[in-house]
């Protein structure tokens, strides 16, 4: 469909999920993109690392896509660029620090002539089309976090990416509440807004905060080789470590690639001038063990990672009993698994580690529900959509923002294609919104065969039966093998008594079925799956293959 007079909303992505944000907007006859991001792969998708949204209502609307507005440099906004980008064949806007960071994605794979990127001065209007479009910087856990303010002939739209209130960024200067209060006084029609801290009914805090609680904690532990963790994004962090080594007199070391991409993107942009000269980490392990602090990647248990390496002792940093790593990160649900893994592989060599719960070394990026309550209060939108959230964020922030005086609010998933005006705001309409895998080099779906299929044989094994020349005749031989099934010492026995199953049900085919290649295979397929049942209780996936002679 075509947007016709009327402002649209649609996400494809990030609603009713955390991570992956792909977000529409619709009007007179166009649309708008806001973030092209992706999200990492759990349990459900064995073999997979990423995961992206579908694309294809908008793709087959691509020459009615005026571009791709990004709002800041998180992976859940900005990792599926180097992978759709150039098929949607619209420019990507950014500010200087995300642009440079996407400038690179967009160079590892080969697209720097093929993609135009656009680097909007953070001050700087710009128009697309229908839209009139300007950042408005907000505190967030990355460089330049920001807002977009999208003014249409319907009236103004917030939006307010990944954001929080801090009063002592660090890095940057988010807009004022004056200013915000200035953009409420200019009429907002709506807000559509991160829901991820909902339920945090306190302020998320402030980078300040962290700054003297890290330096506090890294204090304590003289003659001791101090390892602390974080997201590389978090360019206010790098910062802080960067004067506490300073301060505590170590020397910084930084452990990761990602860390090197960051600070390289933060430096050509005028951030992180006064980080002093790093070093490496042979450099690192040579020096007295009170005089050194080591910033790694891995927080989140990647198991690649920095971190994790460290914990394996397979890496050039080596930790020893009574030697401190500091969590500076907020554990994201999911991962729990893997970070419990380091942290017993961490606590059993005598490390101490000290997280967010016990020091105030962490603060989120996102917004607590008293910091949602004032941005309303500054912004008095006639409409909320909540987003960037799973379904009891979203809800939860509704609830929130109608007990706060917001007139309507518009309850979406991805796939609602939503009318904020004219008339009474809601959705009207659902589309497409899938899920897309990353599978070795190709991109397919996420329900698509291969991962189903991979996904049953992780939770029941498999058994390949092969049949040759005619089944019952002395010319006719099966063989039958079975793989990940909790077979050891029965399995010989399993595997003669699977194969008499297979002689027997292809010997009872009459006729033409006797003959048919597909109704040899199906009662072969049925036998073999029915004796593993008998042996050992699973339903494995049975693979029949029919062989010449």
């Amino acid at each position: 469909m075509k947007p016709g007079d009327e402002l649209l909303f649609c996400a494809l992505g990030g609603s009713g999920e955390i991570g992956m944000n792909v977000n529409l907007y619709g009007c007179d006859g166009k649309w708008l993109m806001v973030d092209l991001g992706m999200t990492f792969s759990g349990n459900e998708y064995p073999g997979i690392d990423l995961v992206f949204a579908d694309l294809d209502f908008i793709e087959e609307r691509r020459q009615d896509l005026l571009g791709v507005v990004l709002t800041h440099a998180h992976e859940d906004h900005i990792g599926a660029v180097p992978y759709f980008a150039a098929d949607l064949g619209v420019p990507l806007y950014a500010t200087p620090f995300t642009a440079k960071l996407v400038a690179a994605k967009l160079d590892e794979a080969g697209l720097t002539d093929t993609v135009e990127l656009i680097v909007i001065d953070h001050l700087d209007r710009f128009a697309l089309g229908p839209f009139g479009i300007r950042y408005v910087p907000l505190a967030h856990s990355i460089a330049e976090g920001n807002a977009l303010l999208i003014d249409t002939p319907y009236g103004k739209v917030f939006h307010t990416g990944d954001w929080k209130l801090d009063k002592e960024p660090l890095i940057g200067q988010p807009a004022t509440p004056e200013q915000l209060t200035a953009i409420g006084d200019e009429g907002v029609l709506a807000v559509v807004c991160d829901s991820t801290n909902i339920f945090n009914p306190e302020p998320s805090g402030s980078e300040g905060d962290v700054a003297r609680g890290l330096m506090e904690e890294i204090s304590r532990h003289k003659g001791k080789r101090v390892v602390v963790t974080t997201f590389a994004s978090n360019v206010a962090r790098l910062k802080t470590l960067g004067k506490v080594a300073k301060a505590t007199n170590r020397r910084l070391c930084a452990s990761g690639r990602s860390l090197d991409r960051i600070i390289a993107s933060a430096k050509a942009c005028g951030y992180l001038n006064d980080l002093p000269d790093l070093i490496d980490a042979d450099y690192a392990m040579d020096l007295p063990r009170g005089e050194v602090l080591i910033v790694a990647t891995g927080g989140q248990g990647e198991p690649r990672a920095a971190l994790a390496r460290i914990a394996d002792d397979n890496h050039p940093i080596k930790l020893d009993k009574g030697d401190v790593v500091l969590f500076s990160s907020r554990q994201i649900p999911g991962n729990e698994i893997p970070i419990g893994k380091i942290q017993n592989q961490l606590a059993a060599k005598g490390i101490t580690l000290v997280t967010d719960r016990q020091s105030m070394i962490h603060v989120s990026g996102h917004p607590g529900r008293p910091e949602l309550e004032e941005l309303y209060g500054w912004l008095r939108p006639e409409i909320l959509v909540p987003v960037h959230g799973e379904v009891r964020h979203m809800r939860e922030q509704g609830r929130v923002g109608k007990a706060k005086g917001i007139r309507h609010i518009v309850n979406q998933v991805n796939g609602d294609l939503c009318r904020l005006a004219p008339g009474k705001p809601g959705k009207f309409d659902t589309v497409r919104a899938g899920r897309l895998v990353l599978d070795g080099d190709i991109i397919g779906p996420a329900d698509g065969e291969a991962v189903v299929m991979r996904r049953r044989l992780a939770h029941a094994g498999v058994v390949v039966v092969a049949l040759a020349g005619q089944i019952g005749s002395k010319s006719g031989r099966v063989r039958v093998e079975g793989i990940g099934l909790p077979l050891v010492e029965d399995y010989d026995q399993f595997v003669e008594e699977a194969i008499g199953d297979v002689v027997k049900a292809v010997g009872k085919l009459k006729g033409s079925d006797a003959r048919d290649r597909d109704a040899i295979t199906e009662a072969a397929r049925l036998a073999a799956r029915r004796a593993a049942l008998r042996w050992c209780g699973k339903k494995p996936q049975v693979k029949v293959m029919l062989l010449e002679g």
